[in-house]
């Protein structure tokens, strides 16, 4: 079984050395580390090409989360899985990835991720994401589980995943031009054709984000537009209204165990969140410009 790492990076000088390290000592080592580089200019591509990897560099403008998630595709040549990370997550055991790849000794699994760990200095707000979304029990997510998953059933992250390619041309690969969420468009439509989505908490990855209150309202109005341009999405799995009220009592029971004085700045993101997220559902109506202005990813907009 031929195996490529894939990366996509944009001056990673910060986390690359503590990747390089702890992708060292794995006890299973991919075939290929493949790197998909937007024009660093702090040595990333350099760095990665002394450890061995092969770098191709594309324009920086025209990154996109699916479009250069599929272009790695296409230049893994001839292998059976592609394992994908981001830049900023690191490996949390020497086993991660023999631990994902496992999971397709199942001929049903189309894709398989990972369990993200808070990183060392996640707030309370920001491990409680991960300890939400990442529990300690792994499993195998079918078509059948979406009548009582409902959007649940399709969540998954590039962060830390692998797919089968042969299962991943059924689906015709990674849709290119979408805002983000590359990565559950190709699980939902998995599931719609009887492939398995695995998670496996034993293959770990130390990663988490801090977000400022802007940066919460920036993603959660990309969620929403990505929820407005994608209406089959919705309309295959439902609404996410009863996960956001799930969440929100689980995280405020968590800190009120952990650190109660960081609930007045939950309740504050989650108003946030909310806006966002309606703003983003009717950017049909806003303008480029604001909609730049309002989105995390605004290089979509261009």
């Amino acid at each position: 079984m031929k195996t490529v790492l894939c990366i996509p990076t944009l001056n990673a000088a910060e986390t690359v050395d503590d990747f390089l390290s702890t992708l060292k000592v794995q006890t299973h080592q991919p075939d290929v580390l493949l790197i998909i580089d937007s024009e660093s200019c702090d040595g990333t591509d350099v760095t990665l090409r002394n450890a061995g990897a092969v770098v191709h560099v594309i324009a920086r403008d025209t990154f996109g989360h699916g479009r250069t998630r599929q272009l790695a595709v296409e230049k893994a040549d001839k292998a059976d899985i592609v394992i994908f990370m981001t830049q900023d997550a690191i490996l949390a055991r020497p086993d991660s990835i023999e631990r994902l790849l496992g999971c397709f000794t199942d001929e049903n699994v189309g894709m398989a991720y990972g369990r993200q760990l808070p990183s060392p200095m996640a707030t309370h707000i920001a491990a409680h994401a991960r300890l939400f979304n990442y529990p300690e029990n792994s499993m195998v997510r079918s078509k059948s589980d979406i009548s009582t998953l409902g959007i649940k059933a399709a969540f998954c992250s590039n962060t830390f995943a692998a797919y089968r390619l042969s299962a991943l041309d059924t689906v015709e690969g990674f849709p290119p031009h979408v805002i983000f969420g590359e990565d559950t468009i190709v699980a939902t439509k998995m599931l719609q054709n009887g492939w398995g989505i695995a998670y496996c908490s034993e293959a770990m990855v130390y990663h988490s984000h801090n977000y400022s209150y802007c940066e919460e309202f920036r993603r959660y109005f990309d969620i929403g537009v990505f929820h407005s341009q994608e209406k089959w999405f919705l309309e295959s799995l439902g609404t996410a209204d009863r996960e956001g009220k799930r969440y929100l009592i689980s995280e405020m029971k968590y800190l009120l165990k952990h650190s109660p004085c960081q609930i007045p700045s939950a309740m504050l993101r989650t108003i946030l969140k909310y806006v966002g997220y309606k703003l983003g559902r009717m950017e049909s109506r806003l303008s480029v410009s604001v909609k730049k202005m309002l989105s995390m990813n605004k290089a979509y907009w261009k």
